[in-house]
C-alpha cells in the first residue's frame, strides 16, 4: 500500500486563516504601491534638479529611460499626478518625452482654457500648437486678443526721426503707422481663424468667450475698419470667419455661455439663428457687444430673444435693448434675469435712436420679476442730456463706468446717480482722457457740496471709486475716506487729478501731500496713496478690456 504524504509549504506569518490571507494581500499591495512611489520620487527629483551636463544626461535617463521605470508607470497615474500642476507647468512638462506629452494633453486635464494673446506673429505657432492639442475637447474656452500697444504714435528713434515736419514728416509718420496697423490686422485675422478652425467640431464646448479690442479710438472714430478693407479687400477672410462662427454654434450640443465682445465683424445679425432651439432654450449667459455694426442693425432681435427662456445674464448694446425685449424678459415662461450689462457708446447713439429704450414702468416690471436683478452700465462719450434720458429711476444700477475722450460728465449727472441708486450702487468709475492735464473739469464748481462727497455719503454700499481726469480737492478726498471708511475697498485717484486749496499750500508747517496720504489712510483703515503711474491700471488705459472682464465676473457672480 502506497502512502502519499503532503508536506505543507511555508506560509507567511498570519496566513493560516482567511483574515491572515487578507492581511498578506494588503501587505503585498502596499509593497507594490511603495515601489511605485519610490519610482515616482526619482522621477520628480530628476525633474526638479538642475545638475551639470553629466547629471542632465542622467536626469534625462531617469525621466524617460527604463532604469527609473518611467515607461512602466501607467498613464492613469501620470494623468492623476499632473492634474495638481498649474497649466504653465503642464506645458513645460509636456516637453519631457512623447509619453508624457500624450498624457499631459488628456482631456480631463484641460476642462478650461483661458488665453490672452498679443496680436503678434510670434504668438501664432504657440497658439496653433495649443489649439491643435486642446481645441477639439476643451469645455470652457476664453480667448482675448489685443494689440501689443495702441500704435498711437510714431514710435521710438528711427520712426521718421530726422524728417522735417514741414517737408513731409507727418506723411512719413502716417505711412509707418498705416504699415504697422496693416500687419496687426493681418495677424489678427490669422489668429482668429486658428481658434475657430480648431473648435469647429467640438461638441463638448459649454462656455465660449471671445474678446478682440484692437481698435484705436480717436476723435474721428475707429481706425480698424479703415485698414480692414486693405487687408481683406474682397472680404473672403471675414466671410470665412463668420461662417466658422455660425458652424460652431450649429454644431454645439452643450453650450450654455456665449460671449463675444468687440470682435471685428465676426458676429452678424443672423449668427444666433444657427443655434438649435434646444441649445437656445438652455443658454444661461449671452453677451454680444460690438459698436461697429452699421446703421440700425442689431445683433439680436426680440424674436430671437424669445427662444432664450433660461437666460440669467445678458450683455448688449444699450440701443439694442428695447422696450419689447424688456417685456419678453418679464414673461412668465422666462426665468428671472439676474445680471444685465449695457454698453452705451456714442457711435451707437448717433446711428440708432433712444426712443425705443425701456421706460421706467418696464424697469419696475423687470425688478418685480427678479428682485436680485442688478445692472452694469458702461458709457463712452455720452452727452449729459442723453444720460438724463437713459438713467431711469427704477434701474437697479449696481455699477457704472464713465469713459470720455470728448464729452465730460457733469456734476448734475453724478448728483442724480447718488440720489436715484443709493440702495444699489457699489462701483463708480469716472474717467476723462483729456490731452491738456492743466484744465481738468471741476464737478464741484458753483455748488455748495461736492457731488463726489454726496455720492460717498448717500451710497452706503459703495466699495469701489476710481477717478481720473476730473479735479478732486484734497479735503473732499479726505471726507470721502472718512464717510465710507473700511467699506470702501478700492479708492483709486490719479496724482494729477488731486488739487489743493491755497490755504493748504500756504501752511509752511504741514506738507499737504503727506497730510493727505495720512488722513485718507486713517479714514480707510488701510495704507493709501495716489496712483502715480496711470499705465499700471487697466481701468484707465484699457477701458474696453476692463469693462469686458468686469462684465464676465459680474455675470459669473450669480
Amino acid at each position: 500500500m502506497l502512502l502519499f504524504l503532503s508536506v505543507p509549504q511555508p506560509r507567511p506569518p498570519g496566513a493560516r486563516t482567511r483574515a491572515g490571507a487578507a492581511r498578506v494581500a494588503r501587505w503585498r499591495r502596499q509593497r507594490l504601491r511603495l515601489q511605485q512611489l519610490r519610482r515616482l520620487r526619482g522621477l520628480l527629483r530628476g525633474l526638479r534638479g538642475r545638475p551639470g551636463a553629466g547629471s542632465r544626461r542622467r536626469g534625462r535617463m531617469a525621466l524617460c529611460g527604463q532604469a527609473a521605470g518611467a515607461a512602466s508607470l501607467p498613464s492613469e497615474l501620470i494623468v492623476h499626478i499632473f492634474s495638481f500642476l498649474p497649466a504653465p507647468d503642464r506645458l513645460r512638462a509636456s516637453a519631457s518625452c512623447s509619453h508624457w506629452r500624450e498624457c499631459l494633453f488628456y482631456p480631463a486635464l484641460w476642462p478650461q482654457l483661458r488665453i490672452c494673446l498679443r496680436v503678434s506673429p510670434a504668438e501664432q505657432p504657440r497658439l496653433e500648437f495649443l489649439m491643435r492639442k486642446c481645441g477639439w475637447f476643451v469645455r470652457e474656452l476664453r480667448v482675448e486678443f489685443a494689440a501689443e500697444n495702441y500704435l498711437s504714435g510714431g514710435g521710438g528713434p528711427g520712426d521718421g526721426g530726422g524728417a522735417d515736419p514741414g517737408t513731409g514728416g507727418e506723411e512719413v509718420e502716417a505711412l509707418q503707422l498705416s504699415t504697422r496697423w496693416l500687419e496687426v490686422l493681418r495677424t489678427y485675422l490669422e489668429l482668429v481663424l486658428c481658434v475657430l478652425v480648431s473648435i469647429r467640431n467640438n461638441r463638448n464646448l459649454q462656455k465660449f468667450s471671445l474678446f478682440g479690442d484692437i481698435s484705436v479710438l480717436q476723435q474721428q472714430g475707429s481706425l480698424s475698419n479703415t485698414y480692414l478693407s486693405k487687408v481683406d479687400p474682397d472680404g473672403k477672410k471675414i466671410k470665412q470667419i463668420q461662417q466658422l462662427f455660425e458652424e460652431i454654434l450649429s454644431n454645439s450640443r452643450q453650450l450654455k455661455w456665449l460671449s463675444c465682445g468687440f470682435m471685428l465683424e465676426i458676429v452678424t445679425p443672423t449668427s444666433l439663428s444657427s443655434l438649435s432651439n434646444s441649445i437656445a432654450n438652455t443658454m444661461e449667459h449671452l453677451s454680444l457687444l460690438d459698436n461697429n455694426i452699421p446703421g440700425n442693425s442689431t445683433l439680436i432681435t426680440t424674436v430671437e430673444l424669445e427662444r432664450f427662456v433660461n437666460l440669467r445674464s445678458l450683455a448688449l448694446d444699450f440701443c439694442d435693448f428695447t422696450a419689447e425685449m424688456a417685456r419678453v424678459l418679464t414673461d412668465s415662461n422666462h426665468v428671472p434675469l439676474q445680471r444685465l450689462s449695457l454698453l452705451v457708446h456714442n457711435v451707437s447713439v448717433m446711428h440708432k435712436s433712444l426712443d425705443n429704450m425701456p421706460n421706467d414702468e418696464h424697469w419696475k416690471a423687470l425688478s418685480r420679476k427678479s428682485t436680485s436683478l442688478r445692472v452694469y452700465i458702461m458709457a463712452f462719450d455720452i452727452k449729459s442730456e442723453d444720460m438724463l434720458k437713459i438713467l431711469k429711476p427704477s434701474i437697479p444700477l449696481e455699477r457704472i463706468h464713465f469713459d470720455s475722450y470728448i464729452t465730460c460728465v457733469s456734476g448734475a449727472i453724478v448728483d442724480l446717480i447718488s440720489r436715484q441708486y443709493d440702495k444699489f450702487l457699489t462701483h463708480f468709475i469716472l474717467m476723462n482722457d483729456v490731452i491738456d492735464t492743466s484744465g481738468f473739469p471741476d464737478l464741484s464748481d458753483n455748488r455748495n457740496e461736492d457731488p463726489l462727497v454726496l455720492l460717498a455719503w448717500r451710497c452706503t454700499k459703495l466699495s469701489l471709486l476710481a477717478i481720473h481726469g476730473y479735479t478732486v480737492w484734497a479735503h473732499n478726498l479726505i471726507a470721502i475716506a472718512r464717510l465710507r471708511g473700511s467699506d470702501l475697498k478700492v479708492l483709486e485717484v490719479t496724482e494729477e487729478s488731486i488739487d489743493f486749496d491755497q490755504g493748504e499750500l500756504a501752511d509752511q508747517d504741514v506738507d499737504p501731500v503727506h497730510n493727505l496720504i495720512e488722513q485718507v489712510s486713517l479714514g480707510l483703515g488701510q495704507p493709501w496713496h495716489a496712483v502715480m503711474d496711470i499705465e499700471s491700471l487697466s481701468v484707465f488705459t484699457e477701458p474696453n478690456r476692463h469693462f469686458y472682464r468686469e462684465m464676465q465676473s459680474f455675470s459669473e457672480d450669480i
